[in-house]
């Protein structure tokens, strides 16, 4: 059955769609004129979170049970106090939450949070409270991590094994890809066969230089792995021991990756040019399937606007819904494409949006 709702976060507000007999349509919009950067709609009750990145005001997290949409806010992660004698050059605040996820099917109330500058927060209450995973954080490692597109290291991924909900996966712009089978307890770096093509020769394979753009994991098949790096599209199938460069068409830049919620070897990429540019490859959108674990791709244009597109589609800003047929993307200058068939072809519903952060499906 196909999704009937679409959460879309945006700098002007948290945007509700609902599919009817006309299409996709704006049903409602929470938070106007606020800059919503995270979404979590929580499968295991029905919740909706969201975070808000408000500038002077801070970073607000509210959470809304969708059947009577009430909104009541929580706690926002916080940094503990900077020791005098650190040598981390980093200012030990909050500056917004850059992933969200729930935890597993037997933590009902376990969410953890990825955080700009790059801190793993933990709560076991809902939101009502955060811990910092302070093995991550006081890791001597964290000193070498670096800023991707900010002045300072950020956490936007992380992966909760769907089948051993101890058992985690964070990927760090930059700070490479890191693995703990105890809860976060403990923690090795997970980025082996990852090329930083930015670095120097001699640093081109370290692992806590890799610049991992997004990870996700597959539903299906918990070994496998798809990441959108900075130089290049990659896939692991030993859970992150190793990865392997995928040949890709058009460019090996992006920022987004979607894994299928029932197939583990289909996955999703869309290229862009890199750096000085972030634009669409020539100007032209095109989204990346593979079918077959990355062996071979198919250029998904159908209904994608061709020539003059400046789109770009950050990290969080493509979903897949519960059946794997329904997709939405939404791009940095309030483009907007759903489609029905997995990605064959796409429609842009009636509506301008702010530039998007991100989209989930409820």
């Amino acid at each position: 059955m196909t999704s009937q709702r679409l959460w879309i976060g945006s700098r002007k507000g948290l945007i509700e769609m609902a599919r009817g007999a006309q299409g996709w349509r704006v049903s409602k919009t929470h938070f106007l004129g606020e800059p919503v950067s995270m979404l979590l709609p929580d499968a295991r009750d029905g919740k909706l979170y969201a975070s808000l990145s408000t500038g002077h005001f801070g970073t607000k997290l509210w959470v809304s049970d969708q059947r009577d949409e009430r909104w009541r806010e929580l706690a926002a992660p916080a940094f503990p106090e900077k020791p005098a004698d650190s040598p981390d050059p980093l200012v030990w605040a909050l500056h917004s939450i850059w992933a969200l996820e729930a935890g597993g099917a037997d933590q009902p109330q376990r969410l953890w949070a990825g955080t700009l500058p790059g801190g793993l927060f933990r709560s076991e209450d809902g939101g009502a409270s955060w811990q910092l995973v302070r093995s991550l954080w006081d890791h001597p490692a964290r000193l070498e991590w670096g800023g991707g597109g900010y002045d300072f290291p950020g956490i936007h991924s992380v992966c909760v094994d769907p089948h051993h909900s101890a058992r985690l996966t964070v990927a760090i712009s930059t700070g490479g890809v890191w693995r703990s089978d105890d809860a976060g307890e403990t923690w090795r770096l997970s980025a082996k066969g990852m090329t930083a093509a930015y670095m120097p020769p001699e640093l081109a394979q370290s692992e806590v230089h890799q610049d991992a753009h997004r990870v996700v994991q597959s539903p299906k098949n918990r070994s496998v792995f798809w990441c959108q790096h900075h130089n290049e599209m990659t896939v692991s199938n030993d859970g992150g021991a190793s990865w392997q460069k995928l040949n890709v068409p058009l460019a090996d830049f992006g920022f987004t990756v979607a894994a299928h919620p029932h197939d583990a070897a289909t996955a999703w990429f869309v290229p862009a040019q890199k750096d000085e540019r972030r634009v669409p490859v020539d100007l032209s959108l095109c989204v990346l399937r593979t079918r077959d674990g990355g062996q071979t791709f198919q250029q998904l244009r159908q209904g994608l606007p061709q020539e003059a597109c400046y789109d770009l589609i950050y990290r969080h800003a493509f979903a897949v819904d519960e059946t794997g047929n329904t997709l939405a993307m939404a791009s940095t200058t309030g483009g907007l494409w759903i489609s029905e068939d997995g990605g064959d072809s796409w429609q842009m519903p009636p509506v301008r949006l702010p530039p998007v952060a991100c989209v989930r499906f409820g």
